[in-house]
């Protein structure tokens, strides 16, 4: 790699043709800005979060959340919002709906530390629980409608699978209950399993 002095400015040549790219700053401070916001609403709550502590918790100028956000309201929705990833369960056999669920969002949860962050906003603050409660209402219900034959009773059977995963979640990431952490995937999806197939494919009592 070469490097060829024009005035005051460094152009870096790859095999001596072409100019290499610089290095985008704009993905590394939206980053830093999202896991400030976070840790920062987890902590003082919506309406105490200011975007000056969060500006000066990212190590940047207030000026540069805004740009990248508008303002409170617009950070906090970016912040906070998941993609479950969820897989299409139409595909999967019927019997093992429970465990595709669970080993899914359990995959979710151990590889996506930003989940583990928006559970702990939604654990603290009344606006942190409402977005908790949209992701799981516009991704987990039709997930839940497609393969139940009561579709009018999705929006509670899917609310039964919330409280079973995010209960778990609360107490192995958040609360970190020593025999909760302990447990080892396989046996979260065998405990697990079979109650989440339960509210998704048996009948309504």
């Amino acid at each position: 790699m070469l490097a060829h002095s024009r005035g005051h400015t460094l152009v870096h040549v790859i095999d001596g043709k072409h100019p290499a790219p610089r290095p985008r700053r704009s993905d590394a401070t939206r980053t830093a800005i999202l896991d400030a916001a976070r840790e920062r609403f987890a902590a003082d709550g919506y309406e105490r979060a200011t975007i000056r502590a969060i500006a000066k918790d990212a190590g940047i100028d207030p000026s540069m959340v805004m740009r990248y956000y508008g303002n409170k309201e617009g950070l906090f929705a970016a912040a906070v919002a998941i993609d479950l990833r969820l897989p299409d369960l139409t595909t999967v056999p019927h019997t093992d709906i429970g465990r595709t669920m669970v080993a899914h969002l359990l995959a979710v949860w151990e590889e996506n530390e930003v989940l583990t962050a928006v559970l702990r906003v939604g654990a603290t603050n009344q606006a942190g629980a409402e977005r908790m409660r949209l992701i799981f209402q516009d991704q987990l219900v039709p997930a839940v409608r497609a393969v139940t034959a009561d579709p009018d009773g999705a929006p509670a059977r899917a609310a039964l699978v919330a409280s079973q995963l995010l209960g778990f979640a609360l107490t192995r990431y958040v609360l970190r209950f020593p025999a909760t952490v302990a447990l080892s995937r396989t046996e979260v999806i065998d405990w697990l399993a079979p109650t989440v197939q339960r509210y998704v494919t048996e009948p309504l009592p």
